[in-house]
């Protein structure tokens, strides 16, 4: 048996070259840009590129795909700890060729795309030549696939959608979506909905309004509400089959989810180091921040709440690669994805906190990240429902008792001990 928690060298020093090149490169171009997904953008489109080249020269692009699609394999695990470091910045997903949702897009892609679909939308994809979107939620029925109302409905060689999906991530910079729409609506819940991949251009699709979020100081927001109005797209365009939705959901959803949470360790640890900066560099009464208990409690707990996330997100990633599937790792991405807003909230309000007014100014992104873990309870399925997910998975596996008192009742097991030692015990009587 063999258990250690060291990264290899040699992997470690691509860590380390990752870290140093965030610090130098990639977090100066978050002080000067936009929106690392706006390729129309000139600025992006220069400081970019040049650094993406040096991410493929070391062999890091795109690591979470395999390398018959242009990744180098490293799995989730090499993937966590790489994320830590990408995480901590807005262009380092993209920089490293790892952003979401265009990276769980791809993996749907990969499994689901023809070799048509593949060449005209996961190659260019994949090289960032272009970005996406994914459709799924609704207006009125939020992120619950049963409530869905857009249809996609067969007419001789083409798919017509209607309805409406509300909060597509950069849509307005999407060169396609890939959307969910009920396919059967009187089938079986899970067996209503399936994927499609539809144009950015296509006719009927409107974009009613780009709806900003708090924290992210954008002059046009970035998640759309959109209007599907007699959308015509060829046949082939399913992503599966008809009434696949939900499997070809997971297979970008449980990427996305632990995902999310690799990246969210780097924001956590970002705000621990800047409260262990604060604390022994601003003095007050005659001491420094970090000499007062309290300060030292808040800490403390922080350190604490980073590490616990911290190894539950690598072992998720550890599980899922010796599973190989996300399905069957599914309690522990729900564990993640409902720890991950939690101990985001908590560490950054600490943070915050310590750094008074200046915590709460636009001129540290503590207040940006605050309002991040909102939106990390939400991104890709409410905390609410990981919670219930993961309860019901232990429910399921938990065996009942059938006696009157329960199988750890103290008076019952010490019976069955005296029974055990009965002639011990009575040599000793």
């Amino acid at each position: 048996m063999s258990w250690g928690f060291e990264t290899d060298p040699e992997y470690q020093k691509v860590l380390d070259w990752a870290d140093e090149f965030v610090t130098t490169e990639v977090e100066p171009i978050d002080q000067v840009i936009t929106h690392a997904w706006d390729l129309r953008d000139p600025l992006r489109q220069k400081l970019i590129p040049p650094l993406q080249d040096k991410v493929r020269e070391k062999g890091l692009w795109a690591t979470h795909l395999g390398p018959e699609l242009g990744g180098p394999g490293y799995g989730q695990l090499k993937l966590a700890l790489l994320n830590e470091i990408v995480g901590r910045t807005h262009s380092g997903p993209i920089v490293f060729g790892s952003q979401a949702p265009d990276s769980g897009n791809t993996e749907i892609l990969a499994h689901y795309g023809t070799p048509e679909l593949k060449r005209r939308y996961l190659e260019p994809l994949i090289e960032n030549k272009i970005v996406s979107c994914y459709a799924m939620t609704e207006p009125q029925g939020g992120s619950n696939p049963v409530e869905f109302e857009t249809t996609a409905v067969l007419d001789g060689d083409e798919w017509v959608i209607n309805g409406e999906k509300w909060f597509g991530s950069n849509a307005r910079f999407a060169s396609f979506y890939i959307v969910m729409a009920v396919t059967d609506p009187e089938a079986e819940p899970h067996r209503r909905l399936s994927q499609f991949i539809v144009p950015a251009e296509t006719p009927g699709l409107e974009i009613v309004r780009n709806t900003g979020v708090w924290g992210h100081d954008y002059e046009v927001g970035t998640h759309a509400y959109t209007r599907w109005t007699d959308v015509r797209i060829p046949k082939d365009h399913i992503l599966g089959g008809v009434g696949q939705g939900f499997e070809v959901a997971q297979t970008r959803l449980g990427g996305g989810r632990i995902h999310h949470a690799m990246r969210t360790v780097g924001l956590v640890k970002r705000s621990l180091d800047m409260m262990l900066e604060r604390a022994v560099s601003r003095t007050t009464r005659g001491s420094r921040l970090g000499d007062k208990q309290l300060v030292q409690e808040m800490i403390a707990d922080s350190w604490l709440q980073l590490e616990q996330f911290r190894l539950l997100v690598l072992r998720t990633a550890w599980r899922i690669d010796q599973e190989n599937d996300y399905r069957k790792v599914i309690k522990d991405i729900a564990a993640v994805k409902a720890a991950m807003p939690k101990v985001l909230l908590d560490v950054t309000s600490r943070a915050v906190q310590l750094h008074g007014s200046l915590g709460v100014s636009k001129e540290l992104p503590l207040g940006k990240w605050l309002f991040e873990a909102y939106h990390m309870g939400l991104a890709d399925g409410a905390t609410e429902i990981h919670k219930i997910g993961l309860a019901r998975q232990l429910l399921r596996d938990a065996t009942p008792h059938e006696g009157l008192f329960p199988s750890y009742h103290v008076p019952v097991l010490e019976e069955q001990a005296r029974a055990k030692f009965a002639d011990v015990l009575g040599e000793l009587d």
